[in-house]
């Protein structure tokens, strides 16, 4: 007889193979840089900054929805977040969360489930690393109708992508207990590593990956996508000056051979935002 763990695993095993096979050709092969903080654990506080870089960083939070009371809700852990995080997040303190949760320490791991007391509202939180290497954002779409950070990453894993997600950014449709429009912080971003999202063009080395979860070859992102994509362009171009023209589609950069992010990408209302982008945020 099979327990229910056992069920639970193979239903896992089977949602990330299903997405695995339905995954098109848009991502590049990963860089062989060498992350500095490979043996980085969660910890209550931001990731330290990468080698070389001033050490201040800027945190930009935009609150996504507002619950008419606070509520109970349960969080899934995403790859190298972080308490520190999850609590800016929901607005609660760490010690709550430990207290709601059992915690003795500091740690969590991808794919734990975590009671988040009394939440009063979910944040996009948007950590910002000096570094001069960023010159370029590079869009992109899962071409999945499903999706999140920590499936997609196991999936470009078993795709021989050695640390995992591709992207920088992933911003969710409201699939598999993720909010529509939330923004997933990919490791490399808070390692500030390159990406492996668009090989063409050198593209890994000096452009920010952004992708959205859908298949926009059939259908439009959501409003909540396309709000928070919005908010992460005027954030990013701003903090590392990068003109509106060099925020481009995967399919735009000489070299690529790819339709990302699909014929149904919406880049009017994204290029009239970017023209009247503001100083501050």
């Amino acid at each position: 007889m099979v327990s229910f763990g056992n069920m639970k695993y193979i239903c896992n095993f089977f949602l990330v193979a299903l997405i695995f096979t339905l995954l098109p050709g848009c991502y590049s092969s990963s860089s062989m840089y060498v992350p500095r903080y490979s043996g980085y654990l969660e910890r209550d506080y931001a990731p330290p900054p990468p080698s070389g870089s001033r050490p201040n960083t800027k945190v930009v939070q935009k609150t996504l929805w507002v619950p008419s009371k606070p509520k109970n809700v349960v969080h899934e852990v995403a790859p190298l977040e972080t308490l520190w995080r999850i609590s800016k997040m929901y607005g609660v303190s760490v010690e709550s969360i430990r207290r709601a949760n059992g915690l003795k320490d500091y740690k969590i791991f991808v794919g734990q489930k975590l009671i988040i007391p009394k939440a009063r509202y979910f944040r996009n939180v948007i950590p910002l690393y000096p570094n001069s290497k960023w010159r370029y954002i590079v869009l992109h779409h899962t071409a999945t109708e499903i999706g999140k950070a920590r499936v997609i990453n196991d999936c470009h894993l078993n795709r021989g992508f050695i640390y995992g997600l591709g992207y920088h950014f992933l911003i969710d449709n409201g699939t598999l207990g993720k909010g529509d429009g939330q923004i997933e912080i990919s490791p490399r971003w808070i390692k500030q590593l390159d990406g492996a999202h668009c090989k063409a063009g050198g593209m890994n080395h000096k452009a920010i990956g952004i992708a959205l979860v859908g298949n926009f070859d059939e259908e439009r992102p959501t409003e909540a996508q396309i709000h928070s994509l919005i908010l992460l362009l005027k954030v990013l171009t701003e903090y590392y000056d990068i003109p509106p023209s060099h925020v481009v589609g995967h399919r735009d950069v000489p070299g690529a051979k790819t339709d990302c992010p699909g014929r149904f990408f919406p880049w009017r209302p994204i290029r009239v935002a970017l023209r009247g982008r503001v100083n501050s945020f």
